[in-house]
């Protein structure tokens, strides 16, 4: 009962949390990527087209960011780096798609964009591939 009200923490959660955000943020964010990889087509010629790029290279990008750059985050191979373009991709949905409405209908991509945040700043932990290959 005492542990449960501490604030001290072991390796061994800390690098277990650090998993398991990995783990959830990263399957499911690569769904949303799958869902779009599987639905490119349709949805080319049909997607926002961000900053006068077109509506194809923005959906190109998205689905690098959501289906690639997710996997790298479940492996834990540079995490840090494939953080940046999913931070990038939700700070759009955020306030681009959902006009800022984080406690709205922007709930979610404010969800995942804190996630990746956290990421970005704490890194991956000991059980990823950058880990074992001393990054």
């Amino acid at each position: 009962m005492r542990k449960l009200f501490s604030s001290k923490y072991s390796a061994g959660a800390f690098n277990a949390a650090m998993l398991f955000l990995r783990l959830a943020f990263g399957i499911l964010m690569m769904n949303h990527g799958y869902q779009k990889l599987l639905h490119f087509a349709d949805k080319q010629h049909s997607f926002m087209n961000f900053l006068g790029m077109g509506s194809t290279l923005s959906l190109l990008l998205v689905i690098f960011a959501e289906f690639f750059c997710a996997l790298f985050i479940i492996l834990g191979l540079f995490t840090r780096l494939a953080a940046i373009p999913l931070i990038i991709a939700t700070c759009v949905m955020v306030f681009k798609v959902h006009n800022g409405d984080v406690f709205g209908d922007g709930e979610t991509a404010a969800l995942y964009l804190t996630g990746f945040l956290v990421l970005l700043l704490v890194g991956p932990g000991r059980v990823s591939v950058d880990s074992m290959i001393g990054k």
